[in-house]
């Protein structure tokens, strides 16, 4: 391949990993972040794709799971690998065929404990103070058709103590995300 492989950041939310992984590329010669997908109008991902000069583009529920419409601008941007961080649709089945073994999604709890629908942000936290874990942390895994399985590329682990709270928790998260998410996707990615 004679260009960079092209990633696609899918995201719904306020964008931090978007941006520390398009900060991680941004002098790579290999890999770069080609646009960042956003499926809600409020979301500050988009604000933050401005910042950094790169596209950004809104698509709803209805575009992705009722039409062509995303897989065909992903296809025009010729994207190699689609990257989650933070995004909560279900991926449709046209992207999941399309892009098979190539969608990479963080998700803050050790799967496969604290994973399926309605597990993401704090209510992954709470649930794992709730239940009294002695630690929790990240999995980078490849996605499939249910939420939260395939196959697991890497996970980091933290402690949680007993003041920890689900925003204390949420902060350790944060920061295994911003220190190994850039450089898994990276490690993936190049090994094809």
């Amino acid at each position: 391949m004679n260009r960079p492989i092209r990633l696609a950041i899918l995201g719904s939310g306020n964008g931090t990993n978007a941006q520390r992984i398009s900060e991680y590329f941004a002098e790579s010669k290999e890999i770069e972040v080609a646009c960042i997908i956003y499926n809600r109008r409020d979301a500050y991902i988009a604000e933050r794709a401005k910042n950094l000069g790169i596209e950004a583009r809104y698509f709803n529920k209805h575009d992705f799971n009722e039409t062509e419409e995303v897989l065909n601008y992903l296809k025009e941007k010729k994207i190699d690998y689609v990257i989650l961080a933070g995004f909560l649709l279900m991926i449709p089945q046209n992207l999941l065929d399309y892009f098979t073994n190539r969608i990479i999604n963080i998700h803050p709890a050790l799967l496969p404990k604290y994973g399926g629908k309605g597990m993401y942000g704090e209510h992954v936290h709470e649930a794992v103070i709730a239940n009294h874990e002695k630690e929790s942390g990240i999995t980078i895994h490849i996605i499939d058709q249910q939420y939260d399985r395939g196959t697991t590329l890497f996970q980091a682990h933290c402690e949680v103590t007993p003041d920890d709270t689900p925003d204390t928790l949420a902060q350790k998260i944060h920061q295994l995300e911003q220190t190994y998410f850039p450089v898994v996707i990276e490690k993936t990615v190049l090994q094809k």
